[in-house]
């Protein structure tokens, strides 16, 4: 049996123990990890480890000695509730020892749960799985998590009450972390809401969320794309002070203008078109981006790229003009640049 889509989140959820095998491989490491963790958590149930229900044993070992997993699945426990035997990193040497195991399998035996690898169509260990009867094949692709995913995690931390802006931002940052940072981040936001039933915001997501650059410098490109240079030199000095790469500078200015750019050309607007960025700008650093892009517009973003592209060459070139200088001119420029004009 394949699970395809939306199939291997629903069952790896919910196991059948019922069933004698269940292969969960993939190419992501992190991601298969996740997922075994917790179809073993829903087969056993808690205090699997301490009641001994829960059996690991590395793949590789099962060349040299096959019949331990048989072993294994037939042992009875001292303790009542599912028992699992969980066989990590298989490679497709240990495929008979698998096979044997899954064939002498009886209903109150240990469900055999193994992880592997990416394995290939012709994959011997992946060919048994697809093939059985009572055995399951789990794929796990590098796909960010999906919405009833990242839902149920959200429940698991105690985040049951999730407006649609905030999911929003949820799927946003799902697509920029790896699945084991979000569930950090998931997890870190569980705990800053503990005791608050007000429901999840999207300035809470964000305020949590990992930070992608130093505010200071942050703060600096804001004041620039908002045309406040009143409040651009403070910020520039404490940048200097800290000791920030003007080449740095350029790049992070150029990357923000170019973001801005390409809010304004998206035909859904500003704010899907932040949305749609990689990584993916939200809350309320996507709304105050999407107010920049309205106020600069298409023609004076594009002047404002090509002036930046032009620093850094400059800032890159053998040219002996000061550097911090050069960026600091540029960055005024463009703060006190004409905008509005389409």
């Amino acid at each position: 049996m394949i699970l395809k889509g939306g199939e291997i989140a629903r069952y790896l959820a919910q196991p059948d123990p019922t069933r004698a095998g269940l292969l969960i491989y993939g190419q992501d490491a992190m991601r298969v990890s996740l997922k075994r963790a917790e179809a073993v958590a829903a087969l056993t149930g808690p205090h699997a480890d301490e009641e001994m229900r829960l059996t690991r044993m590395a793949g590789g070992d099962l060349r040299k000695d096959p019949a331990q997993l048989l072993d294994a699945i037939k042992e009875v426990g001292f303790f009542p509730g599912q028992r699992v035997v969980l066989v990590e990193d298989t490679p497709d040497s240990a495929a008979d020892a698998v096979r044997t195991a899954v064939g002498e399998w009886q209903t109150g035996d240990a469900v055999i749960v193994v992880t592997a690898g990416g394995l290939a169509k012709s994959s011997v260990l992946r060919k048994f799985f697809e093939g059985h009867a009572t055995a399951v094949t789990a794929p796990i692709y590098d796909d960010p998590p999906g919405e009833d995913e990242i839902a149920k995690w959200l429940a698991d931390a105690g985040l049951r009450e999730v407006p649609r802006d905030a999911m929003g931002d949820m799927m946003a940052l799902a697509r920029a972390l790896d699945p084991g940072d979000l569930r950090q981040t998931i997890e870190k936001i569980g705990l800053y809401k503990h005791g608050d039933s007000s429901p999840l915001a999207p300035a809470e997501i964000a305020l949590m969320a990992p930070a992608s650059i130093e505010a200071d410098l942050d703060d600096l490109i804001h004041a620039v794309a908002e045309g406040k240079p009143g409040q651009f030199g403070p910020l520039m000095r404490r940048i200097e002070a800290q000791g920030t790469n003007p080449v740095t500078l350029c790049i992070t200015a150029l990357r923000h203008f170019r973001a801005l750019h390409a809010a304004s050309a998206d035909p859904g607007g500003p704010v899907a078109g932040l949305m749609r960025q990689r990584p993916p700008v939200f809350g309320p650093r996507r709304d105050r981006m999407a107010r920049q892009a309205q106020s600069w517009g298409m023609r004076p973003l594009e002047e404002a790229v090509h002036h930046l592209l032009e620093t850094d060459l400059t800032l890159r070139s053998s040219s002996r003009a000061p550097q911090m200088p050069l960026i600091e001119r540029a960055l005024i420029r463009l703060a006190m640049m004409p905008r509005g004009r389409r």
